[in-house]
């Protein structure tokens, strides 16, 4: 079943185009990491899928809804890179806010909540503001919203930002239990080492354009992850004339 439909979608921004007839399909269960440098437009993507922005052309269905229809989101929840929220709340009010905001039973929100703080490992800050948050806490408790939400789709953009190598563990190992329970995950992501060691699909996309697309071990052709990406983008930028930094 295809959870994500995407054909030939383009946007400019004056005379940039940021996606060139983007296509891609994400099937249920799968764990699909989009990859790109700055600018390559992932976010772009993102946001035209969130209907935060309309695309120039193209399709793009979420369970087969057309992502114009408010309905198309029902299904998901949306991590961006740099959670932020109100000040003056707690982790566990912010928490019981978004549960209400998905709509999640009230007799399991108290449940939900626990299971969310002691899976990210910070069971302690239930009742601390997020002023007094480290940039890694709050990263962490946004995680926990995909966790209380109970989504089918999850999306995540750039979730290993500003977390240490126990938090980085603690995302992969979430994405992984998450999958196995069926729910669908597509991550933007930097970190190609640790998109390696569990993305079952990745994309990489470079001004606009699909480099490639597939089961990471295609995508790799007998390579790292991350030589493949350098690869590819060291080659789609001298070609288009750019000097390589």
């Amino acid at each position: 079943m295809s959870v994500i439909n995407v054909e030939n979608v383009s946007k400019s921004y004056r005379d940039q185009k940021a996606l060139s007839d983007f296509s891609l399909t994400v099937e249920h269960g799968d764990v699909v990491a989009l990859l790109g440098p700055n600018g390559a437009g992932k976010t772009t993507f993102v946001k035209c899928m969130l209907n935060l922005i309309s695309a120039d052309s193209g399709k793009i269905s979420i369970y087969d809804i057309d992502s114009n229809d408010p309905m198309s989101r029902t299904r998901l929840v949306y991590l961006p890179e740099k959670f932020t929220f109100y000040n003056y709340f707690t982790v566990e009010e912010t928490l019981k806010f978004f549960a209400e905001f998905h709509q999640v039973e009230k007799s399991q929100v108290k449940d939900r909540i626990k299971e969310a703080l002691a899976k990210l490992s910070i069971g302690e800050l239930g009742k601390k503001k997020l002023s007094e948050l480290s940039k890694g806490q709050m990263q962490r408790v946004g995680l926990c919203i995909a966790i209380v939400a109970d989504k089918d789709l999850i999306i995540l953009d750039e979730p290993f930002s500003g977390l240490d190598p126990i938090g980085i563990k603690d995302v992969k190992d979430i994405c992984l239990e998450l999958s196995s329970k069926g729910k669908t995950i597509l991550i933007n992501s930097h970190i190609l080492s640790e998109v390696e060691k569990f993305a079952k699909k990745v994309i990489i996309l470079n001004h606009g354009k699909v480099q490639a697309q597939g089961l990471i071990d295609d995508v790799r052709d007998g390579m790292s992850l991350e030589d493949r990406f350098y690869t590819l983008v060291k080659g789609t930028k001298e070609e288009s004339g750019e000097a390589h930094v």
